[in-house]
């Protein structure tokens, strides 16, 4: 059972990484279409994108660093990502464009880092 647990884990955590990249990479090409070819404004750009992302973000980083900090005692992951995660909060409520984009971007590269260390530290 605790392996099983563990096995989940993991791949949560790499899921998380997974997903905070591609959150990045949606910033920047949506900030590419839109300032330079005026495209994309749309679905690819709607807040509801944003919101479910963060929802995701939230419910995987809740579960697999929540999880982790309780299991060996090491609160730096999850600190990491909770600031990650109130970075990337921030960025639902400025407008569209280089701001949510300048809060976004760095609160995925932290929730990145919070999994990758979750990784490195697990036990």
């Amino acid at each position: 059972m605790r392996d099983a647990l563990l096995s989940i884990r993991d791949r949560l955590d790499g899921f998380g990484v997974f997903l905070s990249s591609l959150c990045a990479v949606h910033c920047l090409v949506g900030l590419v279409l839109v300032t330079f070819l005026g495209l994309g404004g749309g679905a690819f750009l709607s807040p509801g994108v944003h919101r479910v992302g963060l929802a995701l973000a939230v419910a995987i980083g809740i579960v697999t660093l929540g999880m982790s900090a309780l299991r060996h005692g090491r609160l730096g992951p999850a600190l990491i990502g909770a600031c990650g995660l109130c970075l990337m909060a921030i960025g639902l409520v400025v407008p569209h464009g280089p701001m949510e984009a300048a809060m976004t971007i760095p609160g995925v590269g932290l929730v990145a880092f919070a999994h990758i260390r979750n990784l490195r530290t697990a036990c």
